[in-house]
């Protein structure tokens, strides 16, 4: 099926479509096939929900088997993009360079790549830089990359064995998320990074970073929790810890959404672990 485009619409396809060819990505998929976009997962009566635990505290896990949820996605050139031969962190850091491709650049202090183990089993994604994150040029060091520190220490890890990133690498103007078009610019970068680390687990932390990995448009009340995937890749969605920070009565929603994960990765939780 062949679609007409206007000028206007013609003419950004064409920038984005040199954009990644600049950075190295080539043969997207003009038509793709809809696969399990209106198909319902049975979910095994067996599998019961974890009881939350105290708000506030982490308990041992009470581990469930994964079930597998396709979503309705809507078109993304990135789901279609080519892997990068010979692609390394240390590449991708280099072709951002000092990054002048968006309008965040333009009050940003530093470029935020990213933080963590290049061979981690497990990689946290979140939506972009706060003010902490931009002075000290690392992700989720302010409040809210303190209480990741302690779910990920909860789950028996420690920050050095999980890698973490942003779906755009510079601080939006008073931490509004990033728009459409920032997002399509810096992209390819995080996609890149995942290509490269080829983790067991992608965290998705709230929903722009869903919507950035997999087009979905459920929002992310509606998908956490539930098993997903990205490119072969098992993909869990939960809460921003920033959302946590607000509104601590979801902590143990989180929490049953990291068990989840502490189960494919065949961990054991600390007991008594505090958020």
């Amino acid at each position: 099926m062949t679609l007409a485009l206007d000028e206007p619409t013609r003419k950004k396809l064409e920038e984005t479509l040199r954009y990644f060819e600049e950075i190295g990505v080539r043969e997207f998929f003009t038509d793709r096939a809809r696969q399990g976009a209106d198909e319902a997962v049975a979910v095994p009566a067996s599998i019961q929900p974890v009881a939350a635990p105290r708000v506030g505290v982490f308990a041992a896990p009470e581990l469930a088997t994964p079930a597998w949820t396709p979503i309705p996605q809507g078109p993304s050139l990135f789901d279609a993009m080519d892997r990068v031969e010979n692609d390394s962190l240390e590449r991708i850091r280099t072709d951002i360079g000092d990054c002048k491709r968006c309008r965040l650049c333009e009050r940003r202090t530093n470029i935020v790549f990213g933080d963590g183990s290049a061979k981690a089993e497990l990689v946290f994604v979140g939506e972009g830089p706060g003010h902490d994150e931009d002075i000290q040029g690392l992700p989720f060091v302010g409040r809210a990359g303190k209480l990741l520190n302690q779910m990920i220490e909860a789950m028996g890890l420690q920050r050095r064995d999980v890698y973490i990133c942003n779906v755009v690498k510079c601080r939006p103007p008073e931490n509004r998320a990033p728009e459409k078009d920032e997002m399509a610019i810096c992209s390819p970068f995080l996609l890149r990074q995942l290509d490269v680390i080829q983790p067991k687990v992608i965290v998705c932390l709230g929903a722009v970073a869903l919507k950035a990995l997999l087009g979905a448009e459920k929002g992310i009340t509606q998908l956490r929790g539930q098993w997903l995937e990205y490119r072969g890749t098992r993909l869990m969605a939960t809460y921003h810890p920033a959302y946590l920070l607000r509104n601590p009565n979801a902590k143990g929603d989180v929490w049953k959404d990291l068990q989840k994960v502490m189960n494919v990765l065949g961990l054991q939780a600390r007991r008594e672990a505090r958020l």
